[in-house]
């Protein structure tokens, strides 16, 4: 019995005590009844960590469930943007082709013997010296070798090297293969104009068999002088520089070309004119 109180149950036992005098006191105090003092101060804790986990958890769902809706209205509003996105790239190239086509009815209001195909680029090459494009028209549209390609403006693209049913291959003005015969608007010169690749003139016409005594200034205008493959008057370029060719006897003149090949949708291919 003597070493039954051992220092362990000694502290209990005084703790028990202790807490049995502040649970009395409180009693007194509060007029509440021990055994509610007692479920209170151990429900009270448990209470209060159901209740943060309760919340913390409320917390996260209201979490998830407003990412996704974040993630439901973002992919809604990317799916918006791109649907604006492609009707403003509708409505340009609308707005350019009718710009076009108002170009093209002026160009046939002073050319009427012209009769147009278009056609639309589909694919383009430019390798060595050779430059070369395919629109989606062909023979079903009466085009066939030999006719040429213009802008909406007037302005010279090339020759229709080949044609099939629903396509035709263009070798544009740049294709060395071409020799042109034009004319300089502003002093009748006549020369040759052909693409530039051949000489190392990227993206430039040469104007070969100037004559010596011929008045070339920059920007001056380079037309076809007419034939029965081009017709006459068709915008080939502007001059940006001259020079004599190594004989010494005749002038050259490189030429910027009219139409733009970089930003080239639409040509027209006219399939019929009055040579004459």
């Amino acid at each position: 019995m003597k070493h039954f109180f051992t220092s362990r149950v000694k502290t209990v036992l005084v703790a028990a005590l202790l807490l049995a005098v502040v649970l009395t006191v409180v009693s007194s105090l509060t007029g509440m009844q021990l055994p509610d003092l007692f479920v209170k101060g151990i429900l009270s804790p448990i209470r209060s960590g159901v209740s943060q986990l309760t919340d913390r958890a409320e917390q996260l769902y209201n979490y998830m469930f407003e990412y996704e809706t974040l993630l439901s209205e973002n992919q809604k509003l990317k799916e918006q943007l791109a649907q604006i996105e492609d009707e403003a790239r509708q409505a340009d190239s609308i707005a350019r082709e009718n710009e076009r086509l108002r170009a093209m009815l002026k160009l046939l209001e002073t050319n009427e013997d012209y009769k147009l195909v278009d056609g639309y680029i589909i694919s383009r090459s430019s390798v060595d010296w050779t430059s070369t494009f395919t629109v989606n028209r062909g023979t079903n549209a009466g085009i066939r070798a030999g006719m040429c390609a213009i802008t909406a403006n007037g302005e010279l693209v090339g020759l229709v090297s080949e044609a099939g049913s629903n396509y035709a291959v263009i070798k544009t003005v740049l294709d060395s293969s071409l020799e042109i015969s034009a004319t300089i608007s502003s002093s009748g010169c006549n020369g040759m104009v052909q693409g530039g690749y051949s000489t190392g003139l990227d993206g430039l016409l040469r104007m070969d068999y100037l004559p010596s005594s011929a008045v070339i200034r920059n920007h001056d205008q380079v037309v076809t002088t007419g034939s029965t493959v081009y017709p006459r008057n068709l915008i080939l370029g502007r001059v940006v520089d001259a020079g004599f060719d190594d004989t010494g006897v005749a002038k050259f003149a490189l030429l910027e070309p009219a139409a733009d090949f970089g930003t080239l949708e639409q040509v027209f291919i006219i399939t019929e004119y009055n040579v004459g």
